[in-house]
């Protein structure tokens, strides 16, 4: 499997494009703020097809690119239906005061076909399974995507795709429209923590990490692993 991806715009969104091997079809996750060039940057290296976008959640360091790429491509975008008012009106889930001095540069709107995702789904896209994990806590609509173990070879371990869920030793924000601490709790404990600690995990913002590093060292996931609930209250700010 071949996952290329670059950190974006003014809050360094992490943008993936999948595929199963260079020159074949592939899925973008999440293309946020000025990320459709470095899209058919990885496009054009690795002689990628795209068929979709597939989005963690709608806040606009992970959609401002949707509208381009998905044109430039003719390929639709999938997002949880309880997220996709933010792709037109990002100001609603942000608030006023959060980065609304770029709101003059950012694409809004949908793009030309939207589907909507749903929990427990399993998304067949250019030869490659996902399986979607509705998360609600950083958003209402917020999602993960986790790949299946041994895809394209028994030594690849499975990948969750967090989006803002769970980063490297953090988890996201809950102070926004639409966040809930205990929405998150319950969305770590149910979809991160039965994970494998094999299991690779590519978040929204930062470097890369895995259940098992994040299982023994990120205080929110040791202190639920323990049963002994939330974690810290407050997380640090990645992202929107």
């Amino acid at each position: 499997m071949l996952i290329a991806g670059f950190p974006a715009g003014a809050w360094g969104t992490n943008c993936y494009l999948v595929a199963p091997a260079a020159g074949e079809e592939c899925v973008i996750i999440d293309p946020g703020h000025q990320a459709a060039q470095g899209v058919e940057d990885a496009v054009r290296k690795h002689r990628l097809k795209p068929v979709a976008v597939i989005l963690t959640h709608g806040h606009i360091d992970h959609v401002a690119s949707v509208v381009p790429v998905c044109g430039a491509h003719d390929v639709p975008a999938w997002i949880h239906p309880a997220d996709r008012y933010m792709m037109s009106d990002p100001e609603k889930a942000l608030g006023r005061s959060i980065g609304m001095p770029l709101m003059g540069e950012l694409t809004v709107g949908e793009p030309d076909e939207v589907q909507e995702l749903t929990d427990g789904a399993e998304l067949t896209l250019a030869g490659l399974e996902f399986t979607v994990a509705h998360a609600p806590g950083h958003t209402k609509g917020s999602v993960t995507f986790g790949t299946p173990e041994a895809v394209g070879g028994a030594d690849i371990p499975p990948v969750l795709f967090s989006g803002d869920l769970l980063f490297a030793g953090s988890i996201g924000r809950t102070d926004l429209p639409g966040g809930d601490h205990a929405e998150m709790t319950e969305s770590l404990a149910r979809v991160c923590l039965p994970l494998d600690d094999s299991t690779v995990v590519l978040s929204g913002h930062g470097p890369q990490t895995t259940i098992g590093r994040e299982r023994a060292t990120n205080p929110y996931l040791r202190e639920l692993a323990a049963g002994h609930g939330s974690g810290p209250a407050a997380a640090p700010r990645r992202g929107m």
